[in-house]
């Protein structure tokens, strides 16, 4: 590779040490990020362009080239949010003084509703959680604190023994940007948390010969003694929705979804429910009341006689009132 090469590949890592270093973003989003760049640099190299000198029919040729390529709509706008973050520090950084992105259309993406779990499949599978199941203190913690706090999976592997308040009932827990929130676990969630602690977390972390601070520090350990991690959360759920009888698809972000559907659908405003999930664009928490909307038209649709199909509303004594 040429000297000009180096440079511009060189770029792209700055670039990414920026999104990881200095925007505090997780390793996964930066993996993300340098495979949609990387596929994108090589894309102009064929072309003979550079992330320097291209242009804004440039961007569109490789979101179209990608798009017949049969990638979705939803990667299409990942790819566009990538290349729109790259030339803002471009800009930034002086190395570019036009922005190419500017008249780049974002994909219309189709508004999903998240998945949720109802209330009571989710009281009864805690409730009934198996003490015969290896672990079970741990598993069951898990879901209480996913469920009753509204972590993402990152936020619940990072927690420390000093982030949990058990006089207070909260979390502390780091989010998106490493941004520090303060979370409140209601008491069930607590008592599990507790028992988990004083009777099986010990168990676990005798099982690592030899623990580093991080493995003593680290509240959920896996089976040998170490920090839990994203994948071995995913595992213990889907293990123990089959223990339950739960969908067999269940996640953490799918807890994370009934923590914030469930709240509102009790009469929770959005703007707390916002400050609990950590999102930092109040847009971001609306998604979860069209799920409480859609769940109150289901509920008129059913109990209502003027909302039930195929239902007689005609009042029979009103048929021939006179005035």
């Amino acid at each position: 590779m040429d000297q000009k090469k180096q440079s511009r590949a060189k770029l792209l890592e700055d670039y990414l040490y920026h999104l990881q270093v200095e925007r505090g973003l997780s390793g996964n989003t930066c993996s993300n990020y340098k495979r949609d760049l990387s596929k994108f640099y090589y894309f102009l190299q064929d072309k003979r362009k550079t992330i320097l000198d291209c242009t804004t029919s440039d961007l569109m040729d490789f979101i179209l080239a990608e798009r017949k390529n049969g990638q979705s709509a939803r990667t299409l706008a990942r790819y566009t949010a990538a290349l729109r973050g790259l030339y803002k520090y471009l800009i930034e950084e002086d190395k570019r003084s036009d922005n190419p992105t500017i008249y780049l259309p974002a994909p219309k993406l189709e508004q999903k509703l998240p998945k949720v779990i109802s209330e009571n499949n989710l009281k009864q599978a805690i409730e009934r959680h198996g003490e015969e199941k290896q672990f079970f203190r741990r598993d069951r913690a898990i879901v209480e604190v996913l469920y009753g706090s509204g972590l993402r999976v990152s936020e619940l592997t990072g927690l420390s023994l000093n982030d949990i308040s058990y006089s207070l009932g909260y979390i502390r827990c780091r989010g998106k940007g490493n941004k520090e929130r303060i979370v409140p676990l209601g008491d069930p969630g607590i008592r599990v948390l507790k028992d988990y602690t004083e009777n099986t977390r010990f168990l676990l972390l005798d099982r690592n010969p030899k623990p580093g601070a991080e493995d003593k520090n680290t509240l959920f350990l896996n089976s040998r003694g170490k920090p839990l991690s994203r994948q071995g959360v995913w595992q213990i759920l889907k293990n123990w929705a089959k223990t339950n009888d739960l969908r067999a698809d269940i996640y953490p972000h799918l807890l994370r979804h009934s923590f914030a559907t469930h709240l509102l659908d009790n009469g929770a405003d959005l703007r707390s429910v916002q400050e609990m999930l950590g999102h930092a664009d109040i847009s971001t928490t609306q998604i979860y009341t069209h799920l409480t909307k859609k769940h109150l038209l289901d509920v008129f649709r059913k109990a209502h006689p003027r909302a039930k199909q195929g239902g007689n509303t005609h009042d029979a004594s009103d048929s021939h009132h006179n005035g």
